[in-house]
């Protein structure tokens, strides 16, 4: 009889073209899928949560797959870690109901984000941070984000390649803290639009660099324009901590990738 496993997933992203199957490099679902083939002898094409970008990292990524196999859901986990890479590690592996879908049920999705904002790089920071040599208002970039808490259609922060028609999105809670040279983002939210947390980022450095006032983030909401807003920072300093599930289904599917 077949079963419905949740897979919660860490991942460094570095050594993949992203989470989903691509022909232009080896991704983290194309692993997954193989090891699981091999685990359990059964064609598996597990369905993710979120389908980050290459170099994104995983501390809590979400994926299911059906299957046939007797080996109890909770084993999964230690069967696939001893055959995955050391760069992918499952967390947790549980049975859910067989409707369960990881981006079609309501949840909150908590990313972070690192700056590391010194004169110089630190060469074992460089792959799980955004290095930036000019000084960051961080009082600043503190008050700016407060503009992005909310619900708000978040078409200006959303890259252009997006086909998504619905750009509304909430957004919980977005703290920022600093420990010694590095900056920490945190973002909680419902979903989140393709690049969306990655323009935040690179639009609340703008206002730390000074280019943009603070209160300028509400202007450039109000735009619903992508070229209204600040760069894509770049790809390694984001990480996805971890998706919490309500257990209801969503009235409308939204689309969240990174």
């Amino acid at each position: 009889m077949s079963k419905r496993v949740f897979l919660r997933i860490a991942y460094d992203g570095t050594n993949y073209h992203g989470w989903q199957i691509q022909d232009n490099g080896i991704t983290v679902e194309e692993v997954i899928n193989k090891t699981l083939k091999e685990l359990l002898g059964e064609d598996i094409a597990v369905i993710g949560a979120s389908r980050t970008d290459s170099g994104v990292h995983a501390l809590g990524n979400v994926a299911v797959f059906d299957t046939e196999t007797r080996i109890p859901a909770e084993k999964i986990s230690f069967a696939l870690n001893q055959r995955l890479p050391e760069d992918i590690r499952i967390q947790e592996s549980k049975e859910v109901e067989p409707d369960f879908h990881p981006r079609y049920c309501n949840s909150r999705k908590i990313y972070e984000y690192k700056i590391l904002n010194r004169r110089f790089a630190i060469p074992t920071e460089r792959l799980y941070s955004h290095f930036v040599y000019m000084p960051l208002d961080f009082d600043k970039m503190k008050d700016a984000a407060a503009y992005i808490v909310g619900e708000h259609d978040f078409k200006s922060f959303c890259s252009s390649r997006s086909q998504v028609e619905n750009t509304v999105r909430t957004v919980y809670s977005l703290d920022l803290r600093k420990e010694g040279d590095m900056i920490y983002i945190r973002i909680c939210g419902n979903g989140f639009l393709y690049n969306m947390v990655r323009i935040i980022v690179g639009t609340l450095m703008k206002v730390g660099l000074g280019i943009y006032p603070p209160e300028h983030v509400k202007e450039i909401i109000q735009a619903k324009d992508r070229n209204a807003a600040g760069p894509k920072a770049a790809a390694c300093g984001l990480t996805i901590i971890k998706l919490e599930y309500e257990g209801k289904k969503k009235k409308k599917k939204v689309d969240n990738p990174l």
